[in-house]
């Protein structure tokens, strides 16, 4: 999407992209390698992200949102993927956190938290994954038992992005456990002095290291129950399923600027390399290699630039949607790893572009649901 405005994108969204990738290159990219040492962003980087209208854009004005639609997040995703300044949680907290609350939250909840997510006061992230239930949520065994007024909580949580600086937590539990996937339910929680609330330490990862994940840990914690999102109990499958192809968008168009950026950098490193006495840009193999990728890329941006049509049209349904998550991620993949070889040993220096989106971009064929599963779910429709 480079220099190439597909048709969805209008006038105002072009302008809101060069706004994003300016703020990027000035707040976000000159931060990365500190963010890295430290395994998270500072605090305050949520405050000017929501000052300049980064945060929420997709929720409408009246919940303090920037009154646009999911394009002005998978516009963020992009430009973020495409400069490797991937340590901001942006796509949890205000893609999928944000548009959870949107859809099913109360009035009263909704401007409760919305607005201090837009300004960046409040960091949101989504508790799903355990130790032994990560794309299999129906055997998640975190558990809210009803005790009067309240819920009990007790369980764990693992590879949680902003959950090392999240102040509300969307926790996926079990309501009643006696129902497996109809038992589900998703609670909010203010986790900030939370009394039986605790997080572990930030993960070491290979890619994405600059992105705060964590454990989570709930000792009889207790919250009221009108922290439950939507109006009963036993939803939160459902609304897991409603929401989770959006979710798979927002990893394909990612996906999408991680490939672009890749061919980009190789592009530039074969017209400078010189090996045998002459540019590497001028060997056969590199010049085949390279043009293969950039039909990869070509068919992978008519791919995704259709789904996303699809998506502003609340026409996208979920067999596209894993299909677009499964095999972009994994074109991504491959056009990286052929992209890393043509650079040689550079390639293996994280110092290098191409070594970071190498490991950056691993992750996109596991989390959002394992691409195997996306397979599963497409086959299910055949």
């Amino acid at each position: 999407m480079s220099d190439y405005r597909p048709s969805w994108m209008t006038e105002d969204m072009a302008l809101f992209q060069e706004s994003v990738r300016r703020f990027t290159a000035e707040e976000l990219v000159p931060n990365e390698p500190r963010w890295v040492k430290q395994h998270h962003v500072d605090r305050e980087t949520w405050l000017k992200a929501g000052e300049m209208g980064m945060l929420c854009p997709g929720i409408p004005e009246e919940y303090g949102g920037g009154g646009g639609s999911h394009a002005h997040n998978l516009i963020i995703g992009y430009e973020l993927t495409r400069a490797i300044a991937t340590s901001l949680g942006v796509n949890v907290h205000s893609a999928i956190s944000a548009h959870y609350l949107l859809r099913y939250a109360s009035e009263e909840q909704k401007l409760k938290w919305l607005p201090e997510m837009a300004r960046g006061e409040m960091v949101a992230a989504i508790a799903m994954t355990e130790p032994g239930a990560g794309t299999d949520l129906q055997n998640i065994r975190t558990k809210a038992i009803r005790d009067g007024d309240h819920y009990v909580i007790n369980g764990s949580k693992t590879f949680i992005t902003n959950g090392y600086l999240a102040d509300l937590v969307l926790l996926v539990c079990k309501t009643d456990p006696s129902l497996g996937a109809k038992g589900l339910s998703i609670i909010l929680l203010e986790v900030n002095d939370l009394p039986g609330f605790r997080r572990g330490a930030t993960l070491e990862k290979i890619g994405m290291q600059g992105q705060d994940t964590c454990e989570l840990f709930f000792d009889d914690v207790r919250v009221p129950v009108g922290n439950l999102l939507g109006p009963e109990e036993g939803k939160g499958f459902v609304q897991l399923m409603q929401q989770l192809p959006e979710e798979r968008m927002f990893i394909a168009m990612n996906a999408l600027g991680a490939m672009e950026r890749a061919i980009e950098e190789t592009v530039k490193y074969a017209h400078d390399r010189k090996l045998f006495g002459k540019p590497l840009m001028e060997m056969q193999n590199t010049r085949f290699k390279l043009a293969e990728m950039q039909t990869t890329l070509t068919i992978t941006r008519t791919f995704v630039n259709d789904c996303v049509e699809k998506m502003i049209k609340h026409e996208l349904d979920a067999t596209t949607a894993a299909m677009a998550k499964w095999w972009v991620s994994t074109q991504a993949c491959q056009v990286i790893d052929e992209c890393l070889q043509l650079h040689g040993g550079y390639g293996y220096m994280t110092e290098y572009p191409i070594a970071r989106l190498y490991t950056n971009s691993r992750v996109m064929r596991i989390y959002g649901g394992s691409n195997e599963v996306m397979k599963e779910l497409i086959a299910r429709t055949l």
